[in-house]
């Protein structure tokens, strides 16, 4: 659908790619990738044809509609929402006035010719409204706005009350419903709460267009995207598979070359030693200029800047008592609005939680009762024994002062430090050399989020809350902000939408939803599984178990114990499943039954005598809408349960493989 050939691009003498050829087919699901600055959103305006390449040229075919998301889009509107994301109401309206009249025409009409002209009329308005969506449009943008985290209530609201992010989601609803033949998704998922982005990958896994995305999640690129385009170091990098595979094949790619420049160099030096020992020889001049010829024509190779890990020794904070921060009996409001009626929470040292929930459930909230800077109308905040607390807030990096350097920002956390141990930890951070003399004022966002985190660990509070710590960083940096939590010795406490963060650094998942909160001990895959199961009992803050008594996923066993856990889990499975199961053939019971009865009410249509009775003739016409409404819903409640079903059998294989060794 789409022939990217030669592009390049350059920005004040600063090339960001130069001869970048592939093509987009019609299935494709390509993950874009690249450090911040590298030039994924230029190539994205220039696939949409917003810029023009320095060279080159992108062929669309004639036919092909695309869908362009552009990062923090803030689309701005007196119309509903739900009339916003359909988009086509104005089409469908004009169709649905122009059937009513029809209908009104046929009911008076007595001439037989007429009548069937009116009928043939009639025929081709009704295709081309349900060619249009006329009966599912309305429902299908319900569902998609369902699945992307909208309240019914939501679906009157004018745009206008909608807060940044918001508006952001709602473009992106909107293009999901439009389904262009190319979705162009430019960090789609940077206001997208957990829930919302697992509904988001299996709608994209289904989507039956073409998508590229750009992304800094790594666990949405390994679930949606089956190729690769890798910008770096004004390089383009093809791979077929995840994002992992690319990462691992390119681990690969990159210790080869190291071998063959080491072994080119050893080449080189060979030759150098002959040409400086015989350079005086008349009797070896050939050889030497031959030798001489041959260095200039060698092409160097060149091994790609790799991403350093962190190594830089923390300092532990000081130790806790065993309670490091409890919530008792806390309400909290916004007005009107109850956010916490009866809160209670407990961190105990060494906990690693992660406060998960759907955008605005009060995560953020509570995050910032247990920081001590949101006062609450009734309740407890209790600091344990010897607890010191450091929070980063979304709003963290703006606390830096802008005429600092790097070196004076860290400075001023830690004054006493040596300046070579404040170097180390800058170092650590992607800050070496003359870096750590620039200005904070000239640092990207990524940049000033990540001083920011080596300010705070400097000398570390023992119990650190942090709100959206990778917000700014490409997966570079978040991949340096896992090393340095995981490297922390303290009581951690956090949100994020980044699943690849809270799978390698929680321990206990604490779910706040509709006022409440639920403790899950363990890890976060433990905590999708105990959610969805139907005997998965979360256990409350007031009965949690220490974190050395958690579940751990199990490994191989034998036996007379593994006989038993596959009973429980061939249990757990048919419970999960059966009640889908049952639901599906209810569907497709409902649906066949709905079918057949539109059959029936075409057949009624298409007989002239029908359009005597005018009021019979609204009835039968609403009934037919309902109907056809009906069987767009089922069909669509259908497809996802068929997509759960293939969920809980995946899950269940893979359980079982485990439990298998």
């Amino acid at each position: 659908m789409i022939t990217v050939s030669g592009v390049s691009k350059s920005y004040n003498e600063h090339e960001l790619f130069s001869g970048v050829s592939f093509t987009v087919g019609m299935s494709d699901r390509i993950a874009v990738i690249g450090r911040n600055g590298t030039g994924k959103t230029t190539l994205f305006e220039i696939i949409a044809g917003n810029i023009i390449p320095d060279s080159g040229s992108v062929s669309v075919r004639r036919d092909t509609a695309i869908g362009y998301l552009r990062q923090d889009v803030q689309p701005s509107s007196e119309r509903s929402l739900l009339e916003y994301v359909s988009g086509s109401s104005d089409l469908i309206s004009n169709l649905e006035h122009k059937i009513a009249l029809v209908q009104e025409d046929l009911a008076e009409e007595q001439d037989e010719e007429t009548v069937k002209g009116l009928l043939r009329k009639l025929g081709e308005l009704q295709s081309l409204y349900e060619a249009k969506g006329g009966y599912s449009s309305e429902h299908e943008a319900k569902i998609i706005l369902t699945g992307m985290g909208f309240a019914p209530s939501d679906f009157e609201r004018p745009l206008s009350e909608f807060s940044g992010g918001w508006r952001t989601r709602i473009e992106l609803t909107r293009l999901l419903f439009l389904s262009p033949d190319v979705l162009l998704l430019d960090e789609p998922t940077n206001y997208l709460d957990l829930e919302t982005q697992r509904w988001f990958e299996t709608y994209l896994k289904r989507y039956r267009g073409a998508v590229l995305v750009t992304s800094h999640d790594r666990a949405f690129l390994n679930n949606v995207a089956s190729k690769v385009i890798a910008i770096e170091d004004e390089a383009v990098i093809f791979h077929h598979g995840d994002y992992d595979s690319y990462v691992g094949a390119r681990e690969k790619d990159i210790e080869t070359r190291k071998a063959a420049a080491r072994r080119q160099e050893v080449e080189i030096r060979r030759q150098m030693r002959f040409v400086e020992r015989f350079r005086a020889k008349n009797t070896k001049a050939s050889q030497v200029q031959s030798r001489i010829k041959q260095l200039d024509k060698i092409e160097r190779i060149t091994v790609p800047r790799v991403m350093k890990k962190i190594h830089f020794n923390f300092r532990e904070p000081p130790r806790s008592g065993r309670v490091v921060i409890e919530l008792t009996h806390v309400a909290k409001s916004y007005g009107r609005h109850v956010v916490y009626q009866d809160l209670n929470v407990m961190l105990e040292r060494g906990d690693r939680a992660a406060l998960v929930g759907v955008n605005g459930a009060g995560k953020t909230t509570l995050l910032r009762i247990l920081a001590g800077v949101l006062p609450f109308e009734r309740g407890e905040r209790v600091l344990g024994h010897n607890v010191t607390t450091a929070y980063f807030a979304q709003y963290y990096i703006e606390s830096l002062n802008p005429d600092n350097s790097i070196i004076e920002e860290l400075r001023g956390a830690a004054p006493d430090e040596p300046e070579q141990r404040l170097r180390g930890l800058a170092g650590a951070f992607l800050f070496s050399g003359d870096d750590v003399t620039k200005r904070i004022s000239v640092l990207s966002g990524g940049e000033k989020t990540r001083i920011a985190i080596a300010r705070m660990l400097v000398r570390p509070a023992n119990l650190l809350l942090m709100d959206e710590p990778t917000n700014h960083l490409d997966i570079a940096s978040r991949e340096i902000l896992t090393d340095a939590l995981d490297a922390y010795q303290g009581t951690l406490c956090f949100i994020t939408h980044d699943r690849t963060l809270i799978r390698e650094i929680a321990n206990k998942i604490i779910q706040v939803r509709d006022g409440q909160v639920t403790v899950f001990p363990g890890s976060y895959d433990d905590y999708l599984w105990r959610n969805r199961s139907p005997d998965g009992q979360a256990e409350t803050m007031q009965t949690q178990p220490r974190i050395g008594q958690s579940r751990q996923p199990s490994t191989a066993v034998k036996g007379r114990q593994r006989k038993a856990l596959e009973g429980q889990l061939r249990n757990e499975h048919y419970r999960a499943i059966s009640p889908v199961r049952q639901r599906i053939t209810e569907i497709e019971q409902e649906t066949a039954a709905n079918t057949a009865r539109i059959a029936e009410i075409e057949a009624i249509m298409a007989d002239p005598s029908h359009y005597k009775d005018s009021r019979n003739v609204v009835a039968v016409n609403r009934e037919y809408v309902a109907l056809k409404e009906n069987v767009a819903r089922l069909t669509a409640e259908w497809e996802g349960l068929i997509g759960e079903a293939e969920r809980i059998d995946a899950d269940y294989r893979k359980r079982r493989e485990e439990l298998a060794g």
